[in-house]
């Protein structure tokens, strides 16, 4: 669990937090931290599913005109988080891929003048698998197994995309197996991501 602060997820798609940290989030805004989900803007649609799915986890939703390292930048300066969780640059999806990308790349400037973020974590992917076929390392077990409900009615609030009929059985496999590995019901998990060169000494986020 993040042990303080803020905590962003910052996504490719307006229902990836929902999908790949939903309940870690929930969790995060339950026990009184600040919780963002940043995804560029699509369409209103999207756009206010985004802002629904986010409300249903008790975070807040910053929707971005794009994903320009400088507005990636000033998203990171603005909100200052403790901690961010993104996708792996080596996910399946090439969105995904460059949104993590993305990240890292601005991320030295923006720790050096600023502090933060202290800890980056990639999240899972589809069939936990990355872009070469292998499984994705995700050492890191968050149990959430006390916020799953809401992390389904968050990624269900996304109702122009096929989340019951393809995404959430995915999502639910993954979920159960990760809660296998620490012996919960429920699991999400996470990769550190090094910062400037150092990763977390922290077990959870």
């Amino acid at each position: 669990m993040v042990s303080h602060g803020t905590l962003l997820a910052f996504m490719a798609h307006a229902d990836d937090a929902e999908l790949w940290a939903g309940g870690t989030l929930a969790a995060h805004a339950r026990a009184g931290g600040r919780t963002v989900v940043a995804v560029p803007r699509s369409n209103a649609t999207r756009d206010g599913e985004a802002e629904a799915g986010a409300k249903l986890l008790g975070a807040e939703c910053e929707l971005l005109d794009d994903l320009a390292t400088h507005t990636v930048a000033d998203l990171l300066t603005r909100l200052q988080p403790d901690a961010v969780i993104t996708h792996s640059p080596e996910d399946i999806h090439p969105a995904h891929r460059t949104t993590a990308t993305t990240l890292l790349a601005v991320l030295p400037e923006v720790v050096i003048a600023n502090g933060r973020p202290a800890r980056v974590y990639h999240c899972d992917g589809y069939n936990g698998l990355d872009m070469y076929g292998r499984p994705l390392h995700l050492p890191v077990i968050v149990d959430v197994s006390a916020t799953w409900d809401l992390k389904q009615r968050a990624a269900c609030a996304h109702a122009s995309q096929p989340i019951t009929s393809h995404f959430w059985p995915m999502v639910e496999t993954l979920g159960r197996l990760h809660g296998m590995r620490t012996g919960t019901t429920y699991a999400e998990a996470f990769q550190p991501m090094p910062v400037l060169g150092r990763l977390p000494a922290a077990d959870g986020l």
